[in-house]
């Protein structure tokens, strides 16, 4: 005999998010094509831009794959949540491809750039805060101190990239190599030490 309750399929928003981080990377690295380069220098620099683009929706990637593997149920603020970020995630390499074009304001790209990846970590902090909600009771007691931390650490790049659209910091360079580098960038860089802080910490006997 057939059951009558209701069948509703679940959203499965999970593998459509790693689908969305998949295509983002194929994205930036044929938006490579588009600006060949012409020296060995060009070369350095075009690899390692998109280097720092991958390590970045790599690093997203794998905390997200962590947090979501453990959240045991799916409501409707997690989805909300879910797809605010395929959006912000499928948003990225374009913003960061408008980066280093001359005929668009640096400014306006990196202030985009920085407010996207800020907005990324920021939910990913959300979802950690989820699991760690004391009145849910969604992970184990033994693991509710790890994510906390990873919550924090998250919060703390979001901020980073935040703090770096702050007009103050446009004009400031540092001397790095032949040429200077912007201060922003360097705030940007920062936070891949912020997303292993976790893995310090074990080291440290701090987790």
């Amino acid at each position: 005999m057939l059951s009558r309750d209701p069948q509703r399929p679940r959203p499965r928003l999970e593998s459509l998010t790693d689908l969305i981080f998949g295509l983002a990377l194929s994205i930036g690295a044929i938006a490579l094509l588009n600006k060949p380069p012409t020296t060995t220098d060009d070369l350095l620099l075009h690899v390692g831009l998109f280097g720092f683009s991958f390590l970045i929706l790599i690093s997203i990637w794998l905390r997200y794959t962590e947090t979501m593997s453990v959240l045991p149920i799916e409501t409707s603020e997690t989805r909300s949540l879910n797809i605010v970020l395929l959006f912000l995630v499928a948003l990225e390499p374009y913003l960061f491809n408008l980066i280093g074009i001359p005929s668009f304001s640096q400014d306006v790209a990196t202030v985009a750039y920085a407010m996207d990846l800020g907005s990324i970590y920021a939910i990913l902090a959300s979802f950690n805060n989820i699991l760690t909600s004391e009145g849910r009771v969604l992970v184990q007691p033994d693991l509710v101190q790890k994510y906390r931390v990873i919550r924090n650490l998250q919060i703390c790049v979001a901020v980073i990239f935040w703090i770096s659209i702050i007009p103050q910091f446009f004009p400031l360079t540092v001397p790095i190599g032949p040429f200077p580098e912007p201060v922003r960038f360097i705030l940007w860089i920062s936070t891949f030490f912020f997303s292993r802080g976790t893995w310090l910490l074990r080291r440290l006997g701090k987790m």
